[in-house]
């Protein structure tokens, strides 16, 4: 996936449940908090797939995730019905 569509795919999607490919295999799933040119924030869904991360403790905008190290994006809607 090209750089720019990823933004704008993130962008588009902002507030709705994903799941993202890293290009190193590791998968997120989560509502999508925050977008910037660099990131995108993702808080985990509990019961999903995905890392649940301790830390988290439901504070901030959730795990930051590089832009440029996504391989694939999707609805997490395509994956619960």
């Amino acid at each position: 996936m090209a750089y720019p569509n990823i933004y704008s795919i993130c962008r588009k999607h902002y507030g709705k449940t994903v799941r993202i490919t890293c290009l190193d295999g590791r998968v997120h799933s989560g509502r999508i908090t925050r977008v910037t040119r660099e990131h995108v924030w993702i808080r985990p869904i509990g019961g999903f797939g995905g890392f649940g991360y301790g830390f988290y403790g439901g504070y901030g905008y959730g795990i930051p995730i590089a832009l440029a190290a996504i391989g694939g994006f999707a609805l997490a809607t395509a994956f619960l019905w």
